[in-house]
């Protein structure tokens, strides 16, 4: 198992944000993370990348207990998140948020996988000198998982990736987190469009309140009618997601 966590609680003061949650992702594999808005969705990515310290529970990965690791730690260990609203530095060039990706990297040569971040982003090439503040929002969202690439991840957390983004972008965004994956990358995956996350995800969970209330596969999940109705707002479009920062 390359990510195994149990039982996770993580708290912003006195308020439980992600009760008793309990996953995993295989080498290799995509895992979906479903719910509406303030289900604890994001809080749960922001535990496991260290961003706020669980309270309670345990996160191994590959075997390695990182349950109170700083987030230095897990990005050295291969674990990256692409945070909610891309987070990229707007005012630094497109290469240098690039090189961002790679300050926790033993290793000091990094433009073979640079170019290889140009090769697959054609656009970010075309503007590799260019302040990211120019870049669009599906842009901007390749910037964001092309730093994440540029460390070498083992597993991407990817939050909200198509929100904001038209439908054009999305079927790319789509497209990419499946090749990602075929090249050995195993993502865990927070996303608003239903459909589409179950389309390409083999497992998924679904968060209800903070607590994961609900696991299956991804065509059974799919395929629940009453699970969209409960838990996703009745409906697998936009509205099936959390926006909020500590959704």
């Amino acid at each position: 198992m390359l990510l195994d966590v149990s039982r996770l609680d993580v708290n912003y003061g006195r308020t439980r944000a992600v009760k008793q949650v309990s996953l995993s992702v295989r080498e290799g594999e995509i895992v979906t993370v479903l719910g509406a808005n303030g289900a604890g969705k994001t809080s749960l990515l922001r535990g496991l990348q260290g961003a706020v310290r669980p309270a309670g529970g345990k996160i191994l990965f590959d075997g390695t207990d990182l349950t109170q690791a700083p987030p230095s730690a897990r990005v050295r260990n291969g674990m990256m998140l692409v945070p909610e609203g891309r987070q990229i530095f707007v005012s630094m060039t497109v290469h240098e948020n690039l090189l961002m990706g790679s300050y926790m990297r033993a290793d000091a040569d990094v433009s073979r996988d640079m170019e290889a971040i140009y090769d697959r982003f054609p656009n970010l090439a075309e503007r590799r000198n260019m302040k990211a503040s120019v870049l669009s929002g599906g842009e901007q969202q390749m910037l964001a998982i092309g730093r994440a690439l540029v460390g070498r991840p083992r597993l991407i957390m990817l939050d909200e990736p198509s929100l904001g983004l038209s439908p054009l972008f999305v079927g790319k965004l789509f497209e990419l987190i499946l090749e990602l994956n075929k090249s050995g990358i195993s993502i865990l995956l927070v996303e608003q469009n239903t459909t589409m996350a179950l389309e390409v995800a083999s497992r998924g969970y679904v968060l209800e309140l903070g607590s994961a209330v609900l696991e299956d596969d991804a065509a059974a999940l799919s395929n629940n009618t009453a699970l969209t109705e409960a838990y996703l707002g009745g409906g697998h479009g936009p509205a099936a997601g959390g926006t909020h920062a500590h959704a």
